[in-house]
């Protein structure tokens, strides 16, 4: 259980920009898995996972039960290549706004 829980407006307003603002919607080339992405530089992206999104994924369902509990794994190529495609043609903005 945490042993914070932000309460005030300002506090909970940068918990909302730092997890969920200006997240773009990907889906791989190979098993349309979605997730949500955000870059906020050419070498920094940030993937929030969806739901069941990495027992859908069959790349991921080849690793190790463990391994895949503690995400110790690569990703997966296909969907790291859509994300790439996404930033190249502009569909995921790059580049920090107020720090997030």
């Amino acid at each position: 259980m945490a042993s914070f829980v932000p309460r005030h407006p300002e506090t909970l307003e940068d918990q909302r920009r730092y997890t969920r603002a200006r997240l773009v919607e990907v889906a791989c080339l190979d098993c349309l898995t979605t997730v949500a992405v955000k870059k906020n530089s050419e070498h920094h992206t940030s993937i929030q996972w969806h739901g069941d999104a990495r027992g859908q994924c069959p790349e991921l369902r080849r690793v190790p039960e463990p391994e895949r509990a503690r995400s110790l794994h690569r990703g997966c190529p296909r969907l790291l290549a859509a994300i790439e495609a996404a930033a190249l043609d502009g569909r995921i903005p790059i580049g920090a706004e107020d720090g997030y």
